[in-house]
């Protein structure tokens, strides 16, 4: 009995311990390829993970489509790197939490399957390691949000020193403030939903009097939203729903998960998740490599 409720203390101090770390942290951080694998989203083992965690209450975000805090800020947010044990009679996977100090910050247990489909194994194996952020009462802390920068000004400081010196290290000091102000506007950054460009506009050496537009670099996410009259209802069904339109015509199939408001999705031709965001649903799934968000009109 004494043995037992000691191990009880000392799992409840490591989740402690564990919840405080991931209390320090505001984002998820999904690589689109993880590192054991050869492609991007290999088995779907990307969009799973990304799902998951949302479903437990994290901020997730894929490592090509960072917030601009996390941009500045790499130490906001954690990666999620698969480990992949698996051997030749069964699939076993753990999924580690790296900061940006390449320090394992929470490592899950490990999650095994015996199921031979690899797309099935690796869902059944992650599903299980997932399962050590049960009961995780996830807020982040803010603790690594960093302040705003801190202007120190001697320009009263002059005051002490002759005319002739005061006069070099205000004119040094104003020239100091002109060229951080033109760094501070030399780079236009801008992040939509629609559009996704990164522009910078610091002045370089040049023969050419006029340039050339310069044309925005869109990252490879599709955002659709639909047409005001394609209403999907949905149909209750022994494992979610049915979407079917006004013909009526099933138009998808959404089967439950673990997770409130997150639906795994199928279509004839697609497979992907649907859940909800800011009041809005979304069918997000690949199509050629490309991440494609899909903005739908169901009504239940």
């Amino acid at each position: 009995m004494k043995t037992v409720i000691a191990l009880l203390f000392t799992f409840i101090g490591f989740s402690s311990y564990a919840q405080a770390n991931l209390d320090d942290y505001k984002y998820i951080i999904v690589p689109k390829k993880f590192d054991a694998f050869k492609n991007v989203n290999e088995h779907q083992t990307s969009t799973l993970v990304k799902f998951l965690f949302s479903g437990k209450g994290f901020t997730t975000v894929y490592d090509d489509q960072l917030p601009e805090d996390l941009k500045f800020n790499r130490c906001l947010g954690v990666v999620a790197d698969l480990q992949d044990d698996s051997s030749m009679f069964s699939t076993k996977t753990i999924i580690n939490l790296i900061d940006c100090n390449e320090n394992v910050v929470f490592s899950t247990m490990k999650g095994i399957s015996k199921k031979k489909q690899y797309k099935e194994a690796y869902s059944e194996a992650i599903r299980e390691s997932m399962r050590s952020f049960n009961g995780m009462n996830y807020t982040y802390s803010a603790k690594n949000e960093k302040e705003g920068p801190v202007t120190v000004n001697f320009r009263n400081d002059v005051k002490k020193l002759d005319e002739s010196k005061a006069a070099t290290i205000l004119k040094t000091e104003k020239a100091k403030e002109e060229e951080t102000a033109t760094k501070r506007t030399a780079v236009i950054s801008e992040q939509t939903e629609q559009t996704q460009y990164f522009n910078d506009r610091t002045p370089v050496t040049s023969n050419i009097k006029k340039a050339a537009p310069v044309t925005p670099v869109l990252k490879n996410v599709e955002v659709n939203k639909p047409v005001v009259q394609d209403i999907w209802y949905a149909q209750a069904t022994e494992t979610g729903y049915q979407l079917v339109d006004s013909s009526p015509k099933i138009r998808m199939t959404l089967m439950k998960s673990s997770a409130d408001n997150v639906f795994m999705a199928k279509t004839d031709t697609k497979n992907g998740m649907v859940y909800q965001n800011e009041g809005k649903w979304v069918f997000e799934y690949y199509e050629k490599d490309k991440l494609v968000q899909k903005e739908l009109n169901i009504k239940f």
